[in-house]
């Protein structure tokens, strides 16, 4: 949960979890529905539902895992024989989950020729003797040789200069780099990867892990391994701390909960310091003055988070398999930020500024513990949207930590470090239900969030949540006032923390993987709420339309759905092929399919595709309409122009701070000249798009500039630009011109096109 440093040139994949900081379901409808309502909090309704017995987790004794663990691992060369996995893929049995029907879900890492694919996870979900799989890549595992150009050496020196970059310091290397494939990108490569240690900017200890690219020794990706998130607590207030008798002295080790143990770092920084001990049970005094006093926060953030995934879920501890963690209070001076890290399965918790203002709340505890749960499952990685998700997992668990706790200290509520007032000004860190009011945070999902420090990417999954959770508009919970919007202004109607919180752990357990994304996480909840409370139920509707409150996927209408389907374009004589999506929720219909007003030379199929050549220039008003058997419909409406289009999809590679590159379209037989609103469609494939001049070049040597090193650290050019290429003929070569301009980041023009 920590502040994102700010860098002038390249992006930083930080994986520091820490507390400081200042295919998918489609539809056209809103089912308002006949939803089961109770009161709650300021008189607000929600929807009421019990979860199906069948997919809560089975209480599962340690040998009884053991023994699923086992026997996944027998069955690993059959299992990869079904997935039709290729001869050099293994599987690794990473956890198995078994439901009380029985249904498991067996979590994968995966191997190509013996090396560890990063990315390669996957989860086989078997029930009655069928099978499905959720993956972290559909890419085929393959690379075209086993052996790397850029030695282990080199691979180090590279991953010092990126440690360095990213404001590392006093980075080493931790032993020699690791051989690789690096799955989780464009597609499979031969990678080092190379551990870095040494320190963050805030204090914060660092293990960041960098890819290198084994043939070109390009920088693939980087993240942080370190995760930053009776006694009287400072924050906790009166609560029972468990302790243990040793000889005539107390120490604050939790029999009840395998033995967690509380340190006192004084001020160290290494280590684990001290155990807190006392000589007569009685922890701590409620003022910061007093050391135990921290001891007691943390110890009963750390259990309390304990019982809540063990009551809730059934878990057994972070990884589930009974291990406690410990924890570190008084870490260094001045250090402002909690973190997890799982090399030493531990959680440490600063003193704040001065050593005043210690960082161990309980939602902070439960923040960082949480994302010990959330790699040891989905694993999501700490970037990109995966990251957004990751963090707001860590969140969202943090809030029902504390509804289930339900001190009278700490009331349960919404908010992100609200007691440890980081700002300085009695605010809290992040708000669930309008992120916005932080300052920095998203409310809703846009293309553009992956490129955001996930602290704030996280912002629509928490608001997500807390949609789901409670409904939108004004309202009162437990004394504090929330008003939540949506992104289409329609309302949505809450299902309470309870069966939101169980939907978002089956959701992360059991269907997430590494690379899932939004709209992935979309699906993951659907599915989630279709086994806990059964596909088109009120619960499920109200599912999809939280996300549709944050802008991701529409809501769904019981009868017909159709996608929507955005305007087209479409070139004079060249093949279209537009697959409609359309599905209905009663069961066994057949649907339909009917078009109007589709272009001269296009027809809808049967199955609701849209095909072949279009013959005249214009634009048209198309209407889709999706019948079921019932006699239930569906419209959806669109334009769709066409026009002269011309294509160039044939690859250029652009050099790494090198020459200038050209792709070519020649027109012929069109005469005149050129529109003033004439349009650049440009696929760039590009790791860092700022890097980037791209030129159009008419047929008269008239250069009009498309993109100057704009758009930062983003990856990828794919956007349509408008130029007045008037005083150009028609006819003539045209020329998409690029060159990079900053060294690391490689790419190739993939495709452009022509309007004019």
């Amino acid at each position: 949960m920590s502040r994102p440093r700010h860098s002038s040139h390249r992006r930083r994949y930080t994986a520091v979890l820490a507390l400081t900081t200042a295919s998918t379901l489609l539809a056209a409808g809103f089912q308002a529905g006949t939803a089961s309502a109770a009161p709650h909090g300021s008189g607000h309704a929600k929807i009421v539902a019990t979860p199906r017995a069948g997919a809560a987790p089975a209480k599962l004794s340690p040998a009884q895992h053991a023994s699923l663990l086992k026997s996944a691992t027998a069955a690993v060369g059959d299992t990869a024989r079904i997935l039709d996995l290729g001869s050099k893929e293994k599987l690794i049995v990473k956890d198995v989950a078994k439901d009380a029907d029985g249904t498991t879900h067996t979590r994968y890492e995966r191997t190509y020729a013996g090396l560890p694919v990063l990315g390669g996870d996957l989860v086989v979900h078997t029930k009655a003797g069928r099978s499905t799989v959720s993956e972290a890549t559909e890419a085929t595992i393959k690379v075209p040789a086993l052996t790397a150009r850029v030695t282990p050496a080199t691979a180090a020196r590279k991953a010092l200069t990126v440690a360095e970059r990213a404001d590392a310091t006093r980075p080493e290397v931790d032993g020699a780099p690791r051989l690789v494939i690096w799955a989780a990108g464009a597609k499979p490569t031969l990678a080092w990867e190379s551990l870095v240690e040494g320190t963050q900017d805030d204090g914060t200890p660092s293990e960041l892990h960098v890819i290198t690219d084994a043939t070109s020794g390009k920088d693939v990706f980087h993240y942080e391994g370190v995760h930053t998130g009776t006694g009287t607590g400072q924050y906790s207030g009166a609560v029972p701390v468990g302790s243990t008798l040793s000889g005539s002295t107390y120490q604050l080790v939790d029999g009840d909960r395998a033995g967690h143990r509380t340190y006192d770092l004084n001020q160290g920084t290494s280590g684990t310091g001290t155990l807190f001990t006392d000589d007569n049970d009685v922890w701590g005094d409620g003022n910061q003055s007093n050391r135990q006093t921290a001891g007691v926060d943390v110890a009963f953030g750390a259990a309390a988070t304990w019982d809540y995934y063990k009551d809730v879920f059934g878990r057994n501890g972070i990884r589930n398999d009974g291990v406690a963690a410990y924890s570190r209070a008084h870490y260094g001076n001045g250090y402002v930020n909690a973190f997890w890290s799982d090399t030493c399965f531990c959680m440490t918790y600063g003193d704040g500024s001065g050593n005043t203002h210690p960082l161990t709340a309980l939602d902070v505890a439960a923040h960082e513990m949480s994302h010990g749960v959330t790699a040891a499952t989905a694993n999501l990685t700490y970037s990109g949207e995966s990251g957004g998700l990751n963090e707001a997992t860590s969140d969202i668990f943090a809030a029902a930590v504390e509804f289930h706790a339900n001190l009278a200290a700490d009331v349960p509520d919404y908010l992100v470090g609200e007691k440890i007032d980081i700002n300085g000004n009695g605010t809290p860190l992040r708000y669930m239900d309008k992120p916005s009011k932080d300052g920095a945070s998203r409310d809703y999902w846009d293309s553009s969030l992956g490129g955001v420090d996930v602290h704030y990417s996280s912002g629509p999954a928490n608001h997500f949540f807390y949609l789901l959770s409670e409904g939108s508009g004004a309202k009162t919970v437990n004394g504090v006032s929330y008003d939540s919007p949506t992104y289409d202004g329609v309302p949505v109607t809450g299902i309470g923390i309870g069966n939101a919180q169980r939907i978002w752990y089956r959701a992360l357990s059991t269907y997430m993987t590494s690379s899932t994304n939004y709209a992935g996480a979309r699906v993951a909840t659907l599915q989630a709420a279709a086994d806990l409370f059964g596909a088109y139920s009120d619960t499920y509707l109200a599912v999809a339309a939280a996300w549709a409150g944050i802008h991701v996927g529409d809501r769904i209408a019981l009868g017909v759905n159709v996608s929507p389907i955005g305007d087209q374009t479409s070139g004079v004589g060249q093949q279209v092929s537009l697959q409609t999506s359309a599905y209905t929720t009663n069961s066994g219909a057949g649907l339909t399919y009917e078009a109007t007003g589709l272009p001269d030379g296009l027809s809808i199929s049967d199955t609701g595709l849209i095909s072949g050549v279009p013959t005249t220039t214009g634009t048209s008003a198309v209407t889709v309409t999706v019948t079921d058997s019932t006699g239930a419909a569906v419209s959806t409406g669109f334009d769709w122009r066409i026009a002269n289009i011309y294509v160039n999809g044939t690859r250029v590679d652009i050099p790494d701070v090198g020459p200038a590159v050209e792709s070519p379209i020649t027109v012929t037989g069109r005469g005149g000249n050129a529109s003033a609103t004439t349009q650049v469609y440009v696929k760039i494939v590009h790791t860092y798009r700022g890097d980037l001049t791209v030129d159009l070049v008419g047929p008269n040597g008239t250069v009009y500039s498309l993109l100057n090193h704009s758009g930062g650290s983003a990856d990828d050019v794919d956007q349509t630009f408008t130029v007045d290429a008037s005083a150009q003929p028609v006819d003539g070569t045209w020329i998409l011109r690029v060159r990079d301009t900053a060294a690391i980041d490689v790419g190739y023009i993939q495709q452009w096109r022509l309007t004019p």
